[in-house]
């Protein structure tokens, strides 16, 4: 061990916009031990003067000072502000994680990853089912989906209703299908209705890939509970997973067939649904914010991609505005 080597330099960090979400970006940054946490960019003198007390940092009266002063920084605003926020950051160097969906269009989009690629920049997309524990099982143990659903249903708040569902909840498993199938799309099929909002609050798609897989999601920003599950069926196992409570179940084919042999020599009776092999599924739960945080912190200082990167983030938004576009030319007929 070198005893005169000198310990990594922190990271300096910022937050724009620290609203319901941002706050606990504001808060988790505050908290990581190879962070300084530098302060924050907010428009609310209210909410501004809040955060600083709480997290001893302080207010920047412009998002380019703060970005002067900082290495990289968690984009929490709206998302239709999202590339007007991003690409004079990206022009100073700074390294960003904006909050999914990347942009409001694939145009931003573009000219997002393009300033990223020139000022060599990193770009980390707010997908933070990625970073689940949930999800973590999955990508271990899944590798060959032939169906999936996944249902994400949440109480309506005029928060994020500046774009519609299929952007502002559906896309969570949008990205996490296109992780989990590892395939190209073949078709798309959707439904969608407003009920409240401009844009539409409830919304269904179906994606064909082209390696078979079929994946049916369902969005809705209209229910009375928050619920975010997934369903996985491929020829060896079926597992059930709740994102929100981090638990699930899993029945493995290898499991059924000796269920099915005990059926046979009469140690178990048909319709016993106790003797049906279920496992809990051992899930070690934590923040997914703080492990996305985490894990941005360590790609700036190590200079790595993320795992959801700026191209995975564009893909998912191509994916969400094909669905958008679909029930838009619906409601037109």
């Amino acid at each position: 061990m070198n005893l005169f080597s000198s310990p990594k330099p922190k990271i300096k960090c910022g937050v724009i916009g620290v609203g319901s979400l941002g706050q606990h970006h504001a808060r988790i940054y505050s908290t990581l031990p190879n962070v300084e946490f530098v302060g924050i960019y907010e428009t609310s003198d209210e909410r501004a003067a809040e955060i600083c007390e709480k997290y001893n940092c302080a207010r920047f009266d412009s998002i380019e000072a703060l970005g002067e002063a900082c290495d990289a920084l968690s984009v929490v605003v709206p998302t239709d502000k999202h590339a007007a926020v991003a690409l004079p950051l990206l022009a100073k160097q700074c390294h960003l994680l904006i909050e999914k969906p990347i942009c409001a269009t694939l145009e931003e989009a573009e000219q997002v990853l393009a300033a990223a690629q020139a000022n060599d920049c990193l770009v980390q997309v707010g997908h933070i089912e990625h970073f689940n524990p949930v999800m973590s099982f999955l990508e271990k143990h899944i590798d060959r989906p032939g169906y999936i659903t996944a249902e994400r249903l949440a109480p309506y708040t005029t928060r994020g209703t500046e774009v519609g569902v299929v952007l502002d909840l559906m896309i969570h498993d949008i990205g996490i299908v296109l992780a989990l199938a590892k395939s190209p799309i073949r078709k798309i099929d959707s439904v969608g209705i407003s009920v409240l909002s401009k844009t539409e609050d409830i919304a269904n798609a179906r994606i064909e890939f082209e390696s078979g897989c079929v994946a049916n999601l369902s969005a809705s920003r209209m229910s009375l509970k928050k619920n975010r599950e997934i369903r996985i069926f491929q020829d060896n196992a079926y597992l059930s997973l709740d994102f929100m409570n981090q638990k699930g179940h899993l029945v493995k084919k290898s499991d059924l067939i000796a269920y099915g042999v005990k059926l046979k020599v009469g140690l178990a009776k048909a319709g016993d649904s106790s003797s049906i092999p279920v496992q809990d599924i051992p899930i070690e739960k934590d923040e997914p914010l703080k492990l996305e945080l985490q894990h941005f912190v360590e790609s700036v200082a190590e200079r790595k991609q993320p795992k959801v990167g700026a191209s995975l983030g564009r893909t998912a938004l191509e994916v969400a505005i094909q669905i958008t576009e679909q029930i838009k030319a619906a409601a037109r007929k």
